[in-house]
């Protein structure tokens, strides 16, 4: 067998794996979130995001939008050092990310039904 027909069987097999690929996962919700920045944010997302009075209070005094708030909370980056993953009965994060071109962090208690937003401050 020559070479140019070792090379049509094999785009020809990859060409029908990746129909069927197409066929099983069409349609469906998948994701591949496997750092645990993305999982956490992810689960995080994934509940109702209540805000706490203070951080109302925050985002009124400052007048930010929360479309700013909402992109911090998928986009963001978790600093693991400042968090509380493994408290119980809610582990509580502390996502960082830019808000109006400053470096903010927002804390987050992640329950198992909710998400609420603790407090927001602007880093230095």
């Amino acid at each position: 067998m020559n070479l140019l027909k070792r090379f049509g069987y094999y785009f020809g097999g990859f060409a029908i794996g990746l129909v069927l690929l197409a066929f099983f996962l069409n349609g469906k919700k998948v994701s591949c979130d496997y750092g645990p920045d993305a999982r956490v944010l992810k689960n995080i997302n994934s509940k109702e995001i209540v805000y706490s009075s203070s951080a109302t209070e925050f985002i009124t005094s400052k007048n930010i939008d929360t479309t700013d708030i909402n992109y911090i909370l998928y986009k963001g980056d978790i600093n693991f050092s400042k968090s509380e993953s493994r408290k119980k009965p809610c582990g509580i994060y502390q996502i960082e990310g830019e808000i109006n071109k400053k470096e903010a962090a927002i804390t987050v208690e992640n329950c198992e039904k909710t998400a609420t937003l603790k407090s927001i401050e602007f880093l230095d």
